[in-house]
């Protein structure tokens, strides 16, 4: 990482370490950085109530230089979309300019997830489900869909597969879950109650519980395998855009993944599946 790239980012994963003095500049950031963008250093020490000194300090320590180039490196991280800065779309905003903002914070999360996800983890997760007996995919809310969307991609794998957005359906399927079945829970807070119960009542009956979720969440604490998204949207206050794709995307990963594992023998199967929906679709119009 170049010191122009994920700045706000960079101050996030600081803060806790941060002296009290330069913390408050960091919060001072964080709360209004395109106001950060066009302050002097001046006025942006006096909205944190600290020296000038201190917020060079905080520069310095950052980035290894002073404010200037500071706002600079802030300003490159506002213009290329950094995932903890609000993506806002203004009242005002003309259609092409949504579109942009929506397909920017799409692909900055998507990079950003790809970072940080481990391959070990990817992995296991795909040995634990090409192995598993049966799968079960569980979400609420927002995350209904997706679980959805995951039996759509895996039950062309051959394989016992289901997915289930009812609270107490959920929690019936997990409390008859068995060893050798792998539950997979997704849940983008990993704060939804039922959803942390049900993981803990598939944990306790010898399943592989999959979370898809924050890594800082409660609902880690029950799961054999975290494949960790972190959060991006505030969704006690928005619905998920964005991040949905990312989930999306890992679904189709995992799903890849098991693929590979049937090896090319398997391509008979999907084969098959694909012939038996031909004829439900008019032939594709040549173009001149």
């Amino acid at each position: 990482m170049n010191k122009h790239e994920d700045i706000i980012r960079k101050i996030q994963e600081r803060l806790s370490t941060l002296s009290k003095s330069e913390r408050k500049v960091a919060e001072a950031i964080l709360v209004d950085p395109k106001t950060t963008i066009h302050s002097s250093i001046a006025k942006l020490a006096a909205r944190a109530e600290v020296s000038e000194p201190t917020v060079n300090r905080f520069c310095r320590s950052l980035i290894g230089s002073g404010f200037p180039d500071f706002k600079v490196s802030l300003a490159q991280s506002l213009a290329t979309g950094t995932p903890y800065v609000n993506l806002n779309v203004e009242p005002d905003d003309a259609p092409g300019a949504v579109t942009a903002k929506i397909f920017e914070a799409a692909k900055n999360n998507l990079t950003r997830a790809q970072e940080i996800l481990p391959e070990s983890l990817i992995s296991r997760a795909v040995d634990v489900l090409a192995q598993a007996r049966r799968i079960e995919f569980y979400g609420l809310g927002a995350s209904g869909p997706v679980a959805k969307d995951a039996h759509h991609k895996f039950f062309r794998l051959n394989m016992p597969v289901v997915a289930y957005t009812d609270i107490l359906v959920q929690r019936m399927a997990a409390a008859g879950a068995h060893s050798g079945d792998a539950i997979v829970v997704i849940s983008y807070t990993g704060r939804t109650l039922p959803l942390i119960e049900t993981a803990r009542v598939a944990r306790a009956t010898g399943a592989s519980v999959i979370g898809i979720t924050n890594p800082d969440s409660p609902l880690t604490e029950h799961c054999s395998i975290v494949l960790p998204i972190e959060e991006t949207e505030d969704t006690d206050i928005y619905t998920p855009m964005s991040s949905r794709i990312v989930y999306l995307t890992l679904i189709d990963a995992l799903a890849t993944g098991v693929l590979l594992k049937r090896g090319p023998e398997f391509n008979a199967h999907l084969k098959k599946l694909k012939q038996s929906v031909q004829d439900t679709r008019l032939p594709k119009v040549e173009k001149k």
